[in-house]
């Protein structure tokens, strides 16, 4: 009989664990964070650049705003795509080197966008070439997602999967956030006119250091647990190899699409009130670019402050119950809330609580929603299945929030368009999740 391995030595096992464990979720929230920095930064300065990529002289600008809305909505369209060819590449030779790949693309599409000439200067070339580099980023996130859940959750410890795969929404919230505080910093210290002449480019710009600390974070990562193992299951049954053992196609697209449906709410509600209500601030309220940065900083800081609580709270009341009490919140409750910000009348407190409220309803759905994902494919088609429900909720409902929100309010002259939008999201996505069961968090995964 083997005797039991010496303290020290189990010791040293457990604290390896744990590192690897911390390596996973700090490699994997990185990219998380470029990801949405730049897409924040995108949509708090829509207005700057449908100035300088789609309103040729005597332009509209509201037209200006819709295409620039379309080139956003273009990207995200592209996510199903990255998703679908990085989810395959990382469940056949890795999560790791995926990812390396990712972030390389990412940074070089955001990076470029700061250096690109203007409408001004090569004339209908420019807004092509944002455009082109749209669909990039929108490559390499669509593969972000996918591989950054599955590693944060397959390398997360036991009965903790929620809490790990949180961070990825954690960090999405602090993306927004510094693209909030970047732009509102440089609106703060240069004139209107410096901002409009080369301002706009600095947030941009800054994503090149940033992307190469998180490929040095990326180069270090482990292998997932998971993924070894079952490289290895398969080896044993094929020692010459071959493709991995995959589910039925029709099962794993089912999964997909349920998927998508449970986090249509939180693409929705948390586009509608995180990124595009800058925008809609300045165009239907009359608020200044600062009051709007300010109303959108409220907002991501009630997202933040749920995040993590909520990814926790499901790993003990399961990933449904928290979920759907934010779903249902966005329901009852989306349309109060921007009436009250509406209202001129309004206490200055009372709105910023409105929108404290609305980013934290948010949060109860991104907090759980990394690791529901996870837990519904198995390892050898995870990285692809979760990563293409995101996706797919997101080039629809995420992508095109903007577009369809300005389009709307447009044509309606309603108001209270973003509310509906958010709130009919929200109503499907309480459908979707009440088929989930109740103790899928209390499960390995597969």
């Amino acid at each position: 009989m083997l005797s039991p391995a010496p303290g020290p030595v189990r010791s040293s096992v457990a604290e390896a664990r744990r590192a690897g464990s911390r390596r996973a979720l700090l490699g994997g929230c990185v990219g998380n964070f470029i990801e949405w920095y730049e897409f924040g930064v995108y949509g708090y300065l829509a207005t700057v650049i449908a100035a300088h990529f789609f309103t040729p002289e005597g332009g509209s600008e509201v037209e200006g705003l819709v295409k620039t809305y379309a080139s956003f909505a273009l990207a995200f369209f592209f996510r199903p795509v990255g998703a679908a060819v990085f989810g395959r590449l990382g469940d056949r030779i890795g999560r790791r080197p995926t990812l390396v790949l990712v972030i390389c693309l990412m940074t070089g599409a955001t990076t470029l966008i700061g250096a690109l000439p203007t409408y001004a200067t090569i004339g209908a070339a420019a807004p092509w070439l944002l455009t082109l580099l749209r669909i990039v980023q929108g490559l390499s996130a669509g593969g972000e997602f996918g591989g950054a859940v599955s590693v944060m959750t397959e390398s997360a410890p036991p009965g903790r999967r929620g809490r790990y795969g949180a961070w990825q929404s954690f960090t999405v919230s602090l993306g927004l956030l510094a693209g909030a505080g970047t732009t509102a910093l440089l609106a703060t210290v240069l004139t209107p006119s410096e901002l409009d002449a080369w301002g706009w480019r600095v947030p941009f710009l800054l994503t090149l250091p940033l992307g190469l600390a998180a490929l040095w974070l990326r180069v270090r990562l482990d292998e997932t647990p998971a993924f070894v193992a079952e490289a290895r299951a398969a080896a044993a049954v094929s020692p010459a190899g071959g493709p991995p053992r995959r589910p039925p196609a029709g099962e794993t697209a089912r999964a997909v699409a349920l998927g998508a449906g449970r986090v249509m709410g939180w693409s929705a509600a948390g586009y509608t009130f995180l990124v595009v209500l800058p925008s809609y601030l300045q165009n239907t309220l009359n608020a200044t670019f600062q009051q709007a940065l300010v109303a959108t900083v409220l907002a991501n800081l009630g997202f933040a402050a749920t995040i993590l609580p909520a990814g926790a709270l499901s790993d003990r009341l399961g990933r449904r119950t928290v979920m759907l009490a934010g779903a249902l919140l966005v329901v009852v409750f989306a349309l109060p809330l921007l009436n009250l910000v509406q209202d001129t009348g309004a206490p200055v407190y009372a709105k910023g609580a409105a929108l404290f409220a609305a980013g934290a309803a948010v949060g109860l759905m991104a907090g759980p929603g990394p690791a529901m994902l996870s837990e519904m494919f198995p390892t050898t088609v995870r990285y692809t299945g979760l990563g293409l429900a995101y996706a797919l909720s997101n080039a629809v409902f995420s992508g095109c929030a903007g577009l369809i929100i300005t389009r709307a309010v447009a044509w309606t002259g309603d108001a209270d368009i973003p509310a509906y939008y958010a709130a009919t999201a929200c109503a499907v996505s309480v459908a979707a999740l009440l088929t989930l069961r109740g103790d899928d968090h209390e499960r390995t995964l597969r």
